[in-house]
């Protein structure tokens, strides 16, 4: 039975889980993963030891480049979960995300942008610079999308 939000315990929605065994690609979804600790999700590119292992763009976000005619899909802005009901930006670097067994901890909000990609030729922008985050993993565990998610404030 899942827990009731609290002010300081709020829930949040996995949409989608992608991975990709190459940098520089789009990723695709996948109905589960394995999360390691200190490392990210088992087979993606961009687990590793270092402070980037699992970035985080929310579905809000991409709406609002669908909303510029653009046809895009999860794991296109090569996001590894897409989220739903937080707002990632918004959350402090430290902050503990809560996915299934596995916990996350808030490293980096937004990157470099790389004016090269598809998106931004696209339409002229992009909103992972801006609005993803970037997590590394504190517990690993396994993950689909009906896990459990929650923060607190």
């Amino acid at each position: 039975m899942r827990k009731p939000d609290t002010p300081s315990r709020r829930r949040f929605h996995l949409l989608s889980i992608n991975v990709s065994g190459m940098t520089g690609v789009q990723k695709r979804p996948t109905d589960r993963a394995v999360l390691r600790q200190g490392h990210g999700i088992v087979g993606d590119a961009h687990a590793g030891d270092w402070h980037r292992q699992v970035s985080l763009l929310s579905e809000e976000r991409i709406e609002t480049m669908r909303g510029r005619g653009v046809e895009i899909g999860h794991g296109d802005f090569a996001e590894n979960l897409t989220t739903r009901g937080v707002d990632l930006a918004a959350l402090p670097i430290g902050t503990r995300l809560f996915v299934g067994d596995a916990v996350l901890e808030v490293t980096q909000i937004g990157k470099e942008c790389h004016h090269g990609c598809a998106i931004y030729r696209a339409v002229g922008d992009c909103v992972m610079p801006r609005e993803g985050i970037f997590t590394r993993v504190i517990r690993g565990g396994e993950i689909d999308r009906e896990s459990e998610c929650y923060y607190h404030l």
